[in-house]
């Protein structure tokens, strides 16, 4: 039984609507993560970034897809930076070096797609 839902964890994904801001709060000089789905296809997870707190450069081996709920992230990707506010979305392709800063708090929905 997965304990963010209480879902069985089987392929059809159902359970209580969720507020994303709950389940994910802001801590002063920390990021915060709560992974809401893993399946061998993909993650889904939620982030809060503290103002100044940031990711260093990094790959992954699949495709993200960036979205963020409240404020703006800065996100660099092959050294190109990238303003994302609320409401907007970005695509950070696998096996490309990026970063992320938190010019001010944020939070985003990360969904990873392995292929």
């Amino acid at each position: 039984m997965c304990e963010h839902c209480g879902c069985s964890g089987s392929e059809t994904l159902e359970g209580p609507v969720l507020t994303l801001a709950d389940l994910a709060a802001y801590q002063d000089g920390a990021i915060v993560s709560r992974t809401l789905v893993e399946k061998p296809t993909g993650t889904v997870t939620l982030f809060a970034f503290a103002q100044g707190q940031a990711l260093s450069e990094h790959t992954a081996p699949f495709d993200a897809l960036v979205q963020v709920l409240d404020g703006q992230g800065e996100f660099t990707i092959d050294g190109r930076v990238h303003q994302v506010a609320a409401g907007e979305l970005l695509v950070m392709p696998a096996g490309r070096p990026h970063s992320v800063r938190a010019p001010e708090p944020f939070r985003m929905l990360l969904t990873m797609i392995r292929s």
